[in-house]
């Protein structure tokens, strides 16, 4: 069985139009429409998406909005905002949004007003919070907090490092690490130098068995039960959980275990407990500018019109360029350093959320579901992957993210990284004829065959999309409503993809066979391949000495 999306009158309608405008070019468009820079954006408290460098017209944007509308969008929209059951597979809601709700707000998840418990648990966080930054938490030794490793992964890591790092200016807390990657050279690496008197760790696990995670906490554990005894457990590490058993078998007092809820999905969940971290290093007034951000983000979302959303327009034009248009990849580049873990975390919620083979029903899909994304920071990009954006055999269409204010006394960088920035999406849209190349080289004074055989190099085919998003800063506040539109954008295409973006079994099998894995280096007879049981005794070999 397979859906019956392609086969719709929207659908079909969007796929002829697509075969029109392949031939047309996107400077044609704005030499068209005078008004095509203006009328092709949308903007919400100084933010602003500048879509009107994609190759699409007003006719075509119509054809979009009837898709978002035959879908059901507006409906699904306000289902997520009431907290109904929208992840079938595991019965759950999906109440992100109810994370960052204002106090004194009213907010259903499956039908319960979740806000006592959300800001219960954010007033003991603010408490903890203030105690660690204030110096009135003190470890064995009776000394001040003066690092903290959290150690997570997937969810409870990429978040709070990717705004940990946005925000690193603007943090005057204890400094923050991250422990993630079961490979001992990133733990081992930091035990060599922290001070386990004055280091504090955050494990953060929703079950308190995720084996990455616990295998890093364990190391930890022995780490400073080797300094300090067993008794100083209590003073130096506190959970971000809900398996209370396990965190006292492990040694943290109750009192310091931070709960979130199973309708929180590890990749929504840095507005959570899970973004404790991110309180210890910026304080709870910037931390709550974050949420304010978002929150902001969430009710532009819920409320305005599809044609003017923001993160609508981003999920319909990603639909447009590789369901209809065929285009590569998605690339993002921001042209703030401070983004630089931005991409990765942004990988997870994409890819995780909509990777799927099945609709919600079960059916088999056979259009494309997840935007295969990538890229980094500007302008270092430029010198890396840019070549092939410009002239390589494929479009990959590129969102641009520019913070109008750069770092304060340094107004120099901030005016050659603007004008990076713009003139790369310029200069994707544009391109350079032969004919162009041809006058610009024989200006240099070149001629006869060196001149021809140097023209196809030189040539850029232009009428490559782009989106260009400015914010009026990056700051909390600005942070926060970008990270919200992003989730948005990505909850958006899996209601016209008709998935659910909020489940991730695709995530488990690999986990299972590395049980299976682990008892055949034990020596039992786990019914693996021949290809594996062939690597594993390479590797037991090369331990051994005998490779």
């Amino acid at each position: 069985m397979t859906t019956a999306l392609i086969q719709t009158p929207a659908w079909r309608r969007l796929q002829n139009h697509a075969q029109a405008m392949k031939g047309r070019r996107i400077t044609d468009l704005f030499d068209n429409d005078p008004k095509r820079a203006a009328d092709f954006s949308a903007s919400l408290e100084g933010i602003r998406l500048d879509y009107s460098k994609q190759l699409i017209d007003r006719e075509g944007l119509g054809f979009l909005m009837a898709l978002a509308r035959q879908q059901d969008l507006p409906g699904w929209i306000q289902r997520m905002a009431a907290g109904e059951t929208l992840n079938a597979t595991e019965g759950r809601a999906a109440g992100h949004m109810a994370l960052r709700g204002a106090a004194g707000s009213r907010m259903e998840v499956q039908g319960a007003d979740v806000m006592p418990a959300v800001h219960a648990v954010r007033q003991r966080m603010n408490a903890f919070a203030e105690r660690v930054r204030s110096g009135q938490w003190r470890g064995y030794s009776g000394q001040t907090i003066q690092d903290v490793v959290n150690i997570g992964i997937g969810g409870s890591d990429y978040g709070p490092r990717m705004v940990r790092e946005a925000l690193r200016d603007e943090a005057d807390g204890p400094r923050i690490h991250f422990v993630s990657n079961v490979d001992g050279a990133q733990i081992g690496g930091l035990l060599r130098w922290l001070d386990p008197a004055r280091t504090l760790w955050i494990v953060t696990s929703k079950t308190f068995t995720t084996q990455e995670t616990m295998t890093n906490a364990h190391t930890a554990r022995r780490w400073l039960v080797q300094h300090a005894g067993e008794e100083a457990i209590s003073r130096h590490f506190v959970a971000v959980s809900t398996n209370r058993a396990e965190i006292e078998r492990f040694g943290i007092d109750p009192a310091n275990m931070f709960e979130f809820w199973d309708w929180v999905g590890g990749r929504y969940s840095l507005w959570s407990a899970v973004g404790l971290a991110i309180l210890l290093s910026v304080g709870p007034a910037r931390f709550d500018a974050l949420l304010e951000g978002a929150r902001a983000m969430d009710q532009h979302f819920v409320s305005a019109p599809l044609e003017r959303n923001l993160p609508v327009l981003l999920a319909l034009i990603a639909i447009w360029n590789f369901n209809f248009l065929d285009y590569g990849t998605q690339v993002v580049v921001p042209y703030a350093q401070r983004l630089d873990k931005f991409i990765g975390w942004l990988q997870q919620l994409e890819l995780e959320s909509n990777g799927k083979t099945v609709t919600r029903d079960g059916a088999r899909v056979n259009y494309r579901t997840s935007v295969e994304l990538w890229g980094d920071v500007g302008s270092n990009a430029q010198h890396a992957f840019f070549q092939t954006l410009h002239q390589g055999p494929r479009v990959h269409p590129v969102d641009f993210i520019l913070p109008m204010q750069g770092a304060p006394g340094l107004d120099e960088h901030h005016r050659i990284l603007v004008a990076n920035c713009l003139a790369q999406s310029a200069a994707l849209m544009r391109g350079k004829t032969p004919a162009q190349v041809h006058e610009e080289l024989h200006g240099k004074g070149l001629s006869g065959e060196a001149l021809e055989s140097a023209v196809p190099h030189r040539v850029f085919s232009g009428n490559r999309p782009s989106n260009t998003l400015l914010l009026p800063r990056l700051d909390a506040w600005h942070l926060g409503a970008l990270l919200a539109l992003y989730e948005h954008r990505t909850f958006v295409e899996s209601v016209i993809w008709e998935i659910n973006a909020f489940d991730q079994w695709g995530v488990e099998l690999g986990k299972q066979l590395a049980q299976d894995v682990l008892k055949a280096m034990d020596g039992k007879d786990a019914g693996l391949d021949p290809s594996t049981i062939a690597l594993l005794e390479q590797v037991r070999r090369s331990t051994q000495g005998q490779a």
